[in-house]
């Protein structure tokens, strides 16, 4: 990626680093702005369209809001929906999902508002996809097309760093987030302050973004879990367990992932690919309980506000069947992303795991959870490690986890990701 001397005409030959990084404060501050606003108003559509689609007109048709025959017939008319909008809409709303990652190179723009549209309507149809891998790329394509127009000659590195760091700050609520995933991504350059220096413009975008966001919409993650108040050494064997359970559930859906895409590929249709992937998620809600539709982030505070209020079995009917609406939705061509979903089955699991031993706190149960599943599906190790702290809020978790994340990685380092290429094989 081009350092920030590159990034803005101008500069002076050997810019001193201050000279260099103040010309990228305001790009990034309105990138940061402009990708929460994006944000917030998809999110606020789909609720408006969710509250219409599982209040309004169930009621109005005196069925039962998450009846069977409800959950059946909404997800399966999503998929039939989607999948002719994404036959008409100029772009096709951008490529297979399943060959895309969380940050890629611009979209083409006229792509960008038939992606937004089935955005909305995979969130608010009760699909178990999350909103940010397209709006991700949405944000990438404007602040680049907005970007070169405003400022010319700028790399396309800039505006997507900038873009993705002010989206996921959004998505977060915090800046932290997005300076933690982007180092993953952007390795540093030898010299001292190398990583710092690129990092500037992207932590500055996602403060942007997670402060409008937060004086907005208020987003919070803490589960209101009880606290993790008395670390003691019969917590590691348990964390350990939990997370390399997380990670082996979510390596089953990485290895189901190419197979699942093979099946709805050869339909030879996205309409239909789409509504034989809403009908399976259908039968699936209708088997796991409306808790296991959406996105998951509202469902997990259900779940953590009553630990006790499921079984064991229960807890663990939810961990698999939210795993496979994910594998299905992701591969049948719905636009969203992995990361949401994939916190809902690690919460169920460590809610599970703590139902079935009591002695392991809950908290501990439920961000090693977290923690593993992450790993697996995201294969990035900054993100599942402060996803899963932040859900509890409590920094006594953090040594547990970083012991609990060695062994999980081990045994998902290497292995398959949830990403395919275009002729369908997985990627490494």
């Amino acid at each position: 990626m081009a350092t920030e001397s590159s990034v803005l005409p101008g500069s002076a030959s050997e810019p001193t680093p201050v000279r260099r990084l103040l010309p990228v404060i305001v790009p990034a501050l309105a990138v940061g702005i402009l990708s929460a606003l994006v944000l917030l108003g998809i999110s606020l559509l789909a609720e408006k369209l969710q509250d219409v689609l599982w209040e309004t007109l169930p009621d109005a048709l005196s069925v039962g809001r998450y009846s069977a025959l409800w959950m059946i017939v909404t997800l399966t008319a999503s998929g039939l929906v989607v999948g002719l909008l994404i036959r008409a809409v100029p772009g096709h709303a951008g490529p297979d999902p399943a060959t895309t990652g969380l940050v890629d190179p611009p979209l083409p723009p006229g792509a960008v508002p038939g992606l937004l549209l089935v955005t909305v309507l995979t969130l608010a149809g009760g699909i178990s996809l999350g909103p940010e891998n397209p709006i991700t790329a949405a944000n990438i394509a404007l602040a680049f097309w907005l970007g070169r127009r405003l400022l010319p000659g700028t790399p396309m590195e800039l505006w997507l760093s900038l873009a993705a760091a002010g989206t996921i700050g959004a998505l977060f609520g915090t800046p932290v987030a997005a300076a933690l995933i982007l180092s993953e991504i952007l390795a540093s350059r030898a010299g001292p302050g190398a990583l710092w220096d690129r990092l500037f413009g992207p932590l500055a975008a996602g403060t942007a973004g997670a402060l409008t966001m937060t004086l907005l919409a208020h987003p919070s993650f803490d589960l209101s879990l009880p606290g993790y108040t008395n670390p003691h050494w019969g917590d590691l064997l348990p964390s350990v367990v939990i997370a390399l359970a997380g990670a082996v559930l979510g390596l089953l859906a990485v290895y189901a992932f190419p197979y699942a895409h093979r099946l709805f590929r050869a339909l030879k249709h996205p309409v239909l690919a789409l509504t034989a992937g809403g009908l399976l998620l259908g039968l699936l809600g209708a088997l796991g309980g409306h808790l296991t539709l959406f996105k998951g982030l509202d469902e997990v505070k259900t779940l953590a506000a009553d630990p006790e209020g499921w079984s064991a079995g229960q807890f663990a009917v939810m961990a698999v069947v939210k795993t496979a609406a994910l594998v299905i939705a992701a591969s049948c061509g719905f636009r969203g992303g992995r990361i949401f979903p994939a916190v809902f089955v690690g919460v169920s699991l460590g809610l599970c795991a703590h139902a079935l031993v009591p002695s392991v706190p809950v908290a501990l149960a439920v961000t090693c959870g977290v923690l593993g599943i992450l790993l697996a599906i995201t294969r990035q190790g900054w993100l599942s490690l402060f996803t899963a702290a932040v859900l509890v809020g409590d920094a006594a978790v953090l040594p547990v986890l970083c012991i609990a994340s060695l062994p999980a990685w081990l045994l998902v380092t290497g292995r398959p990701q949830m990403q395919l290429h275009e002729d369908g094989t997985p990627l490494r």
